[in-house]
């Protein structure tokens, strides 16, 4: 228990630290990314990413990865600041927190914006929207 309270304070301690720029930096390029993705996804015919990702096992895996390595070098980037910022500031690095971190300020942001832009494309583009299995 005393790990995840450590946890839970020191990424609230995060949000106010000299490096509190990333909390909105990193969810905005995973959210243009994912803009991004949701156009091609509308243009393709593909299903919302999240709906894909629940509820269609042939395509689950397959379009995780796309989305990884979609947002791959944010993860990294914010694995590189959290890392940073570890270091100067905690004076000790936690991996499991900082990939933690990332993923929530990256992919997060990313699974949730995609199938939102995907549908606002199909409306404002006259798509239709068709399984491609």
């Amino acid at each position: 228990m005393a790990t995840v309270d450590r946890i839970w304070y020191q990424e609230l301690a995060r949000a106010s630290a000299p490096v509190k720029f990333r909390f909105v930096l990193q969810p905005l390029m995973a959210a243009l990314v994912a803009i991004r993705d949701g156009r091609k996804d509308a243009r393709a015919g593909r299903s919302p990413y999240i709906w894909a990702l629940l509820g269609e096992p042939r395509e689950r895996r397959a379009r995780l990865n796309r989305g990884l390595n979609a947002t791959a070098r944010i993860i990294v980037l914010g694995l590189v600041m959290d890392v940073i910022y570890q270091l100067i500031f905690l004076k000790t690095f936690y991996p499991g927190e900082a990939l933690i971190i990332s993923l929530v300020l990256a992919f997060l942001p990313y699974v949730l914006i995609r199938g939102p832009a995907a549908r606002i494309a199909r409306r404002w583009g006259g798509a239709s929207p068709r399984q491609i299995s």
